[in-house]
This record gives structure tokens, C-alpha cells and sequence, in this order.
């Protein structure tokens, strides 16, 4: 029996624009799930839930009853290295930030995400931010901390014109408009995600 679970999700893996999210909560073995009602997918539950369920979460690592870690690679980052390698280098911060023990951790993945290999007891779940509640949790985590930085984001005076705050840098039409109306902005852009719109 491991003492403790850790699940892992990331969040914009795929926008034109804004930075990768990764997700990391660690929960005790017998954590009660009822203290955190409605856990699931975050692509499934509303803003509304989605900003209840993080501020929850919030509360209870200041209570001291999980812990977890959201870590953040930019755009530029992203085109430097491309989105794996970023994901996996926002993976291994967070799980350094949460010092999880590797001989009494059982960590579970979303997807075809990966830990540092020194973590022997790993399992990556196809669909598992919807079958595990760690990695919904953590998939909840990235995507509101994402969320809310691209909405802060959107109010600076430079980024107004693309509308972060609605699409949150994914390739919608009224994205793409701005770009092609605009360009891209420096920083913030994914520019090898963005090579074949046509201004």
C-alpha cells in the first residue's frame, strides 16, 4: 500500500497562444473524496464548478489535507523545445515542488503523459482525468490557474485586441481574425503553431 497518490494533467497543450499548464496534486492514500464533491474532467464541468472545486482545493492544502503544484512554459519555451519536452519539464517541477517520495508514491497520469523515470510506481490512464479523481483534480488545477492567467492576460493593453480572455488562445475564428488583423504578439504567441495562418 502506497502512502501517497499522485495525479498529474496539463492544460493547453494544443491553443495557438498562452503557456502550457501542468497539474500535480498529491493526496494521503485514504483521502475522502466527499470533501471534494463533483471532481471529474475539467473539460466536462462549468466555469462555475471548475472555480469551486480550486478554491476547495485551496482551502485544503491550507488545511494540510493534499498539496498541490501547477507549473507553467511559456510560448516562447514551446517553440524553443516543443510541447512534449515542455510538458515533461512542467511535470518534473511540479512534482520537485510537491517532493513526493518515490518509494511510497503511486502516481497516475493523464493521457500519454510520463513522470521522471525515478518514480518506479507510475500508471498513465487513456481518458484517466474522467476515471481517476487525482488526475481530475489535477486537470481542474492547471486549467484554472491557465484560465485565470490568460484572462489577466487579456487586460493588458497590447493583448486586448485577440480576446485571451474568451478563447483562451485556442485557434477559434475570432482568433484567428486577430491574427491575421494583428499579427502575433511577441511573447505570447506559440509562432511554430501558428506558421500557416495566412495574414
Amino acid at each position: 500500500m502506497h502512502r501517497w497518490i499522485v495525479g498529474i494533467d496539463e492544460a493547453g497543450r494544443g491553443p495557438l497562444a498562452g503557456p502550457v499548464a501542468v497539474g500535480v496534486v498529491k493526496v494521503p492514500h485514504d483521502f475522502d473524496w466527499g470533501r471534494i464533491p463533483g471532481v471529474n474532467d475539467s473539460k466536462k464541468l462549468s466555469h462555475k464548478n471548475r472555480e469551486a472545486i480550486f478554491m476547495l482545493t485551496e482551502e485544503l492544502q491550507k488545511e494540510g489535507a493534499l498539496t498541490y503544484s501547477v507549473k507553467m512554459t511559456s510560448a516562447p519555451m514551446i517553440d524553443r523545445i516543443g510541447i512534449v519536452p515542455s510538458v515533461r519539464r512542467s511535470i518534473a517541477s511540479a512534482l520537485r515542488a510537491l517532493a513526493p517520495d518515490t518509494k511510497t508514491t503511486s502516481i497516475k497520469l493523464d493521457g500519454l503523459l510520463s513522470a521522471p523515470e525515478e518514480f518506479i510506481y507510475q500508471e498513465t490512464i487513456v481518458g484517466g482525468d474522467g476515471k481517476e479523481k487525482v488526475i481530475g483534480l489535477a486537470s481542474i488545477m492547471a486549467k484554472v490557474t491557465r484560465d485565470r492567467y490568460m484572462e489577466r492576460l487579456a487586460k493588458k493593453q497590447e493583448a486586448v485586441c485577440y480576446g485571451f480572455d474568451l478563447h483562451k488562445g485556442y485557434g477559434t475564428k475570432a482568433h484567428l481574425d486577430a491574427i491575421r488583423t494583428h499579427g502575433l504578439l511577441e511573447g505570447v504567441h506559440r509562432v511554430s503553431y501558428c506558421r500557416n495562418i495566412q495574414r
